[in-house]
């Protein structure tokens, strides 16, 4: 077993392994599950596994500095109208 383990983490994954991956990946919420599956199966080649995380990981990042942006857009927005007259807080 452990023979078989080494074996698979030497050997590289294929170009057409990389390919078929990276179409699954662009469908919307299949790609999203599959990241995930990828990302924490345990038969799943270490550099598939990797870079399923760090795409996770990058992802989440993302998301955070949209919100953060997003409700830093609002209370600019929210302070211009007070500014102008337009609302009040």
């Amino acid at each position: 077993m452990n023979a078989q383990l080494s074996a698979r983490e030497s050997s590289p994954v294929s170009l057409g392994d990389w390919i078929i991956t990276l179409i699954v990946l662009a469908i919307p919420i299949v790609g999203l599950v599959m990241l995930f599956v990828w990302g924490f199966s345990s038969g799943t080649h270490p550099s598939k596994q990797n870079y399923c995380r760090a795409t996770l990981i990058l992802a989440l990042v993302a998301l955070v500095l949209v919100f953060m942006f997003a409700i830093m857009g609002g209370f600019a927005a929210l302070f211009a109208m007070h500014n102008m007259g337009g609302a009040s807080l």
